[in-house]
Formats: structure tokens, C-alpha cells, sequence
């Protein structure tokens, strides 16, 4: 496994970052750094800089496992770690560096799973830090949901793959329902072959601090990719998302959208406000002809003692697409749409809610696990009631 560019710092495009298997070869981040500008580095206990030792594991629990998938554990040898991409940053890095076992699970070639897999991820608990790797691999001709769900608390490093074989179709859906004092520093590594199709969702709801960097690469011309989001941060709580998709080959498409809801508690002052931030960085190569891409960040904040970061970027080096484009925006309630409902007899508590609800609904609507989508409700009430709406 070697590194795949020259030199730290040298960037040419969003695309052309530095990866490496070997901490040491990254720097320790700084604040003034464009990719770690908004993170609290006092909050990531060491994550960044090497002074967090593992002291724990991850309990990974897989079910749903009907006939054409494979669970195995494996050590850091295993040749097949590292196929999805290599880690772009010093945490990612520490994490690969670290992990005691991966755990590699396999869709096999031609398999259609009928029933969602369930991989359950419990955090090492409170005051312990652990390392963990996970593989995802759709092979050829592949069909299968997979729910990855993490709760628990401690400090947690992690790289999770998912590798997409020509024409195979994933769906994953990872929840972080973390405990209150949990941090999570994640990086996504997804690679899709010939025609192959992710729908990749992400759902941020528990834990103090989190990270979340998924990175797509086309390996292949065809691939299709939508990244869905939804992330409700609370008092004190910093949730963060910063994405690339790098369209590297013709005739791919890609669709993002995440949708955040923020809630703060003014009385509590400053560094104590629900912060989330989001980055959508697009990249169109020379040789990705026919591309057709769009991304949406949408933010609803609901109380003050909030504040949302919102950035998208689009970088295209050929104008031989089928379309680009991004949107961002922030805001309160919509007075027409409260004027609307309470116009026909609503009470303005009870229209707050609804229109919460329809802000995160398209979201919810495209999850096709129906457990999954009455849960994501159910807590997305609860927040609503903590926040008085």
C-alpha cells in the first residue's frame, strides 16, 4: 500500500489530496488549515495530534446475513483493506495505524439480499478511546441494503470502506446515535465501479462532536451516486460534514443532499451553542464528460444560540457535462408557511412541528428501511420536545 501523491500540502485540484497509510506522514492539523478551520480541536481528546491511545475496542455485531454474504474479521494484512481508498487526513491515517481487527463484510457476486443488513457498532464507553475499520464490498451484480448503526460512547477514530463492483447496487444507512459525551472522527472512502449505484445516508443525531468526511471516486465510467444527510444538533453539540465527490471518469451522475436542524440554548453563552457545519466540495475532471451533478445544504434553526456553517464548491475542468450546479441556505421558520397552517385553524406550536417534520421528510421518505424511517420520527419528535417547538 503505497502513498498516492508526492507531498502533504501540495493540492492542485479538491481532488488531488494527499493520502497515506503512515501517520507521521501528515502534519498535525491547525485551525488555519481550509479543511480544519471550523473543527474544536479541544474537543477531538487527541484524535489529531497522536496523544489519544487506544485503550478499547469497537463491539461490531453483524445480522441479516441471509445466503450470498460473507462476515469475516481479519488483521491489517488482509489485502483487500485499503481498496475503497487510502486515508486523506492525520486522523483517518492515526486510525488505519491503530485498528486491532477490520471487519470486512461481503455481498457476493450476483446476491440480491432481500432483508436489510444490520451492522451494529458500540462505542468503547466513556473516558476510553478505541480504532476501528470496516469494509463494506458489493460485488458484481450485487444488491443489498445495509444499516450501520453506532451508539455507545467513548472517543472514536474510524475508516469505513464501501466498495461498489460494476453494476452492483448499495444502500447504506449509518446512524450516529451516539451517547451525550461521545466524539466520533469518521472518513468514508467509497469506490464505485462500471455502472455500479450507492445511495449513501447519513444520519447525525447523538454524540458531542462529529465528523463525518465521506469521499466518492468513480472508477469506471457510469457510476451513480446520491449522498442524503440529516443531522439535528442540540446545545453544546458540533456536528460536522465535509464531502467530496470526485467525478474522475464519463458519464457518472451525482445527487447530494443533507438537511440540518439546530437548536440552541442562549442561557448557557458562549461555547455551548449547537454549531453544525457543512462542506460540499464537487469536482469535474477534464476526462469526466457527460457528468451530471447536483448539491443542496439546507439548514432550519429553530432557536438562538445556533449557528450553521454552510460552504458548497463546485470545481469543473471541462464543459463537455450534462449539468452542475449547488445551493446552500440558512434560516429560520418560513412566516408564510406558519401563516399558512395557522390560517387553517393550526396552532402555531403544532405548525412549528409540522413544518419541521416536512423539512426533513423528503430525507426520511428516500430511507427504504421502514424500522429505520419510524425512528428517525420518533426522534426527531423528541428533539422537538427538549426544544419546546
Amino acid at each position: 500500500m503505497a502513498d498516492t501523491t508526492s507531498a502533504p500540502g501540495i493540492v492542485t485540484n479538491k481532488g488531488e489530496l494527499f493520502t497515506s497509510y503512515d501517520v507521521e506522514a501528515f502534519e498535525v492539523p491547525g485551525q488555519r488549515e481550509e479543511a480544519w478551520r471550523f473543527t474544536p480541536f479541544r474537543r477531538l481528546r487527541g484524535l489529531h495530534d497522536g496523544s489519544a491511545e487506544r485503550t478499547a475496542d469497537v463491539a461490531v455485531r453483524v445480522a441479516g446475513t441471509d445466503d450470498g454474504v460473507r462476515v469475516e474479521t481479519v488483521g491489517r494484512d488482509d489485502a483487500r483493506l485499503g481498496e475503497g481508498g487510502a486515508p486523506f487526513d492525520r486522523v483517518a491515517a492515526q486510525a488505519w495505524s491503530s485498528f486491532g481487527s477490520a471487519t470486512v463484510v461481503t455481498v457476493e457476486k450476483n446476491a440480491q439480499i432481500g432483508e436489510p443488513i444490520t451492522v451494529t457498532m458500540d462505542g468503547p464507553g466513556a473516558g476510553q478511546t478505541a480504532y476501528s475499520h470496516l469494509q463494506i464490498h458489493a460485488e458484481p451484480f450485487s444488491k443489498a441494503v445495509v444499516v450501520l448503526d453506532q451508539r455507545g460512547g467513548g472517543t472514536i477514530g474510524e475508516n469505513v470502506e464501501f466498495v461498489v463492483d460494476d453494476s452492483a447496487h448499495l444502500t447504506v444507512v449509518n446512524i450516529h446515535d451516539w451517547d451525550d459525551e461521545a466524539v466520533h472522527v469518521t472518513a468514508h472512502h467509497v469506490s464505485l465501479g462500471r455502472d455500479a449505484v450507492i445511495r449513501h445516508f447519513a444520519v447525525s443525531l447523538g454524540g458531542e462532536t462529529i465528523r463525518l468526511s465521506p469521499r466518492v471516486r468513480y472508477t469506471a465510467p457510469g457510476g451513480d451516486a446520491e449522498l442524503w444527510g440529516l443531522y439535528f444538533a442540540d446545545a453544546g453539540q458540533h456536528l460536522e460534514q465535509r464531502l467530496l465527490v470526485d467525478h474522475g471518469q464519463p458519464n457518472c451522475r451525482s445527487l447530494v443532499t443533507y438537511k440540518g436542524a439546530l437548536q440552541g440554548d442562549p442561557a448557557k453563552g458562549h461555547g455551548h451553542e449547537a454549531h453544525t457545519v457543512w462542506i460540499g466540495d464537487v469536482l469535474i475532471r477534464p476526462e469526466a464528460e457527460g457528468t451530471d451533478t447536483y448539491e443542496l445544504n439546507r439548514n432550519l434553526v429553530l432557536t438562538d444560540g445556533a449557528r450553521a456553517d454552510s460552504v458548497p464548491n463546485l470545481e469543473i475542468e471541462t464543459g463537455e457535462i450534462v449539468g452542475a450546479g449547488h445551493a446552500s441556505a440558512t434560516g429560520r421558520f418560513d412566516d408564510e408557511q406558519l401563516f399558512y397552517l395557522q390560517a387553517r385553524g393550526i396552532p402555531e406550536d403544532a405548525a412549528r412541528r409540522l413544518v419541521v417534520r416536512g423539512f426533513f421528510g423528503e430525507v426520511i421518505a428516500k430511507i427504504p428501511v421502514p424500522d429505520i424511517r419510524e425512528r428517525l420520527e420518533a426522534a426527531i419528535e423528541a428533539e422537538l420536545e427538549t426544544a419546546g417547538v
